[in-house]
């Protein structure tokens, strides 16, 4: 499949932004009908992850067009990276470009030797790609027990309540 990553410039951010608040806020519902209407992920998640130190943002090209996009962090003293936000448009949903696009960002970062990412208890469609497609393990479940570790970080509500219920972390171990 022709799949391949575009940089996102700063001025195309707002664009990004919605198109990925999209296809969130649209798995969410469809798991969680009475959500309120407030974005998934919030603005200052989005912001706080494009803007960090370490990111680098993409749109996920398909024959020309923007089907989706990624915002991955990269140590590169480390070489353990994080696939911070990923998302195929809702239009583009069942059709293998999410697993094209995992190969494109793991062929861009071959020097990574553990992905890792996290996703909401419920998200069924997520846990089966990232495990059953892309490779991942399940190594940490996150809830009132074990918190998540970045909640505390002086921001209010930094996991909508609706979450708080638990989220898996993953990681990839390369070369396995």
């Amino acid at each position: 499949m022709n799949v391949f990553l575009e940089q996102v410039r700063e001025g195309e951010f707002p664009a990004f932004k919605k198109k990925l608040q999209e296809a969130f806020t649209t798995a969410v519902k469809r798991q969680l009908p009475g959500i309120s209407d407030e974005p998934i992920p919030s603005d200052r998640d989005i912001e706080e992850s494009f803007y960090s130190p370490k990111a680098e943002a993409y749109y996920i090209m398909h024959h020309g067009k923007k089907v989706g996009g990624v915002v991955v962090s990269i140590d590169k003293e480390t070489h353990h990276n994080s696939l911070d936000l990923f998302f195929i448009s809702t239009e583009n949903h069942n059709s293998g470009l999410g697993f094209a696009a995992w190969n494109a960002i793991e062929a861009r970062y071959p020097e990574t030797e553990v992905w890792e990412t996290v996703t909401p208890y419920f998200e069924k469609r997520n846990i089966h790609f990232y495990v059953n497609k892309c490779g991942f393990h399940i190594v940490e479940f996150y809830n009132e027990q074990n918190p998540y570790p970045y909640c505390d970080n002086g921001h209010d509500n930094e996991i909508p309540e609706s979450l708080e219920d638990g989220m898996f972390r993953f990681e990839k171990v390369m070369g396995k």
